[in-house]
């Protein structure tokens, strides 16, 4: 039987398929979800070492916020990332930054890669971008990635980010970056040029 999800957000990428996302399923997804944080490229992620058990619980615990939500991501029905958001005002990193009350955070796990494909990572950050500034509250997206984390400050940068100040948070050194809704616009029309 094929299961059937309520989709949040869909975005038909050409040449590759349809990119969607889906709320996280505490009840079907942490297994799949164990396996991509407990490989050696997600060690951002900081599961290296966790029990199924361990992620099922953290993953309980971030759905039973109302400010903290964790979603799938798919490309034509087969699980691709994992991306989750959360209202900063609510979250520790509140107390590092100025916080505004319409920032949102986000931190996204793009599943192991089986076959590449180019700019695969790009279509799925573009995705998630183009969701959140979808919704009416988001004025700004804040992320602080690890500081070593080049892959993702690649990403942030070419979708506008504009990074403030490095910070110690408690489990990690933190690059902390900014994009509103016309920084993005912007670094999308700069592609678009670059492309032509």
């Amino acid at each position: 039987m094929v299961q059937t999800f309520q989709k949040v957000f869909s975005k038909e990428i050409t040449g590759l398929g349809v990119i969607s996302i889906r709320p996280f399923q505490l009840e079907i997804d942490p297994p799949m979800l164990h396996s991509w944080v407990t490989k050696p490229y997600a060690k951002y992620w900081g599961m290296l070492e966790k029990s199924l058990e361990e992620v099922r619980a953290e993953y309980q615990e971030i759905e039973n916020s109302r400010h903290h939500h964790s979603y799938i991501g798919m490309l034509n029905d087969t699980p691709v990332f994992l991306m989750e958001q959360y209202k900063a005002s609510k979250d520790i990193i509140a107390n590092y930054y100025d916080v505004q009350e319409n920032d949102y955070g986000m931190h996204v796990l793009v599943a192991p890669v089986e076959k590449r494909m180019p700019q695969f990572t790009w279509y799925v950050f573009s995705t998630i971008i183009d969701y959140f500034f979808s919704l009416p509250q988001i004025e700004r997206i804040v992320v602080e990635p690890d500081v070593n984390n080049d892959k993702i400050h690649t990403l942030n940068k070419k979708a506008g980010f504009v990074y403030q100040k490095e910070i110690e948070l408690p489990h990690k050194k933190a690059a902390l970056a900014f994009c509103t809704k016309e920084m993005y616009q912007s670094a999308l029309t700069k592609l678009e040029q670059h492309d032509k």
